[in-house]
């Protein structure tokens, strides 16, 4: 049985000699006989009712009351919402065209930005999605989630490196990689066959693939859009199906992702050497992704590791350097109270004493 080829008895080097041809009938399965994968319970009537639309709306008005595109969608609310409602219902509903723009922040980034309409579908179809595919989630995994986060991903992080160098007794080596172009490269057919298998109601799952289809990047079907909600959501579904092969089959113990980046701790260099290609051929062959070549790396904790705008060492961690050159952009700009106190925070979190006494 191949599903049985990872034990808990069997050593690093075991794992290693294993043919790639093995493991690729590993991860070419997908799930574990005799184990049912748990199915979303909600139903697409209730996803598209007045009082979830309702629901959704009030949150998505958060921060937003003082937009003029949301201002005029409120002017007739209950009648913009029923008639969502009944296109809906009578399945036939269409997603608009988005308004695409560019930021800077830190690298520049197209977004494309959907109707009030539209998003307001998106929070009411996230706010059922969300809570039931979390829990699907590994608890390394810390972007756009609840109680997860930044921070708690660098906490992670140190503590990982304190185990993995025995409190800085032995080297700790950290492979480090980035998924190159991640939201335009993903591929909608394998991202809405992945939904499926979680989604009985074929109802939702035609809903879905309006919101994906509404899309494309390079080329039809593939890439999700920046800036809906939803997508947030999609790619870490999207790369569960990595977090579990990383954690269950290669049996990665010190593994933290965050959206795209991630890293694998070790007191071995050639263990995580052998993972390296076990992963590129991985992310191709089951997700049609591809490693950054120019952000992939292995080094030793000592030298410095970079990972989600700090420099990491043994015993400390500082800010990056473009980091800081940001903050002090951001704050020549927009030098508000609420800024500084946002930053002030956030260098709380590492060793930038000096730099914080320039904000005081």
């Amino acid at each position: 049985m191949f599903l049985v080829l990872f034990d808990n008895n069997q050593t690093k080097a075991d794992r290693r000699s294993l043919p790639f041809a093995v493991l690729a009938k590993v991860w070419g399965g997908g799930r574990i006989s005799g184990m049912r994968k748990i199915q979303l319970v909600h139903t697409y009537q209730y996803i598209i009712s007045i009082e979830n639309l309702l629901g959704a709306w009030q949150e998505f008005l958060s921060g937003k009351r003082s937009r003029q595109d949301v201002q005029q969608f409120e002017m007739n609310l209950m009648s913009n919402i029923i008639a969502l409602h009944n296109d809906l219902a009578a399945k036939q509903y269409k997603h608009s065209p988005y308004q695409a723009f560019n930021i800077s922040d830190p690298k520049p980034r197209n977004i494309h930005k959907a109707s009030v309409r539209d998003r307001l579908l998106h929070h009411a179809l996230y706010r059922v999605l969300y809570p039931f595919f979390d829990k699907t989630f590994i608890a390394d995994s810390y972007s756009c989630r609840i109680n997860k986060g930044t921070h708690k991903a660098l906490n992670r992080f140190r503590a990982f490196a304190y185990k993995v160098s025995r409190n800085n007794t032995k080297t700790a080596w950290v492979l480090k990689c980035d998924i190159k172009k991640f939201f335009a490269s993903i591929d909608q057919a394998v991202l809405i066959e992945i939904i499926n298998e979680y989604i009985p109601d074929q109802n939702i799952r035609w809903l879905i693939h309006q919101i994906i289809s509404s899309f494309h990047s390079t080329e039809e079907g593939r890439g999700l859009p920046l800036g809906n909600l939803t997508s947030q959501l999609f790619v870490n579904l999207y790369l569960n199906k990595f977090d579990q092969f990383v954690k269950h089959r290669l049996k990665v113990r010190f593994y933290i992702r965050y959206a795209d980046d991630f890293v694998i701790m070790s007191d071995e260099r050639s263990w995580l050497e052998s993972l390296t290609p076990l992963i590129k051929d991985y992310l191709a062959v089951r997700l049609r992704l591809a490693l950054h070549p120019q952000k992939l790396f292995l080094k030793t904790l000592a030298s410095g590791v970079d990972f989600l705008g700090w420099v990491h060492f043994p015993d400390h961690r500082v800010l990056r350097t473009s980091t800081k050159r940001r903050m002090m952009a951001k704050i020549k700009d927009h030098s508000t109270q609420e800024t500084l106190q946002s930053y002030y925070g956030q260098l709380s979190h590492g060793n930038a004493f000096r730099f914080r006494q320039k904000f005081i």
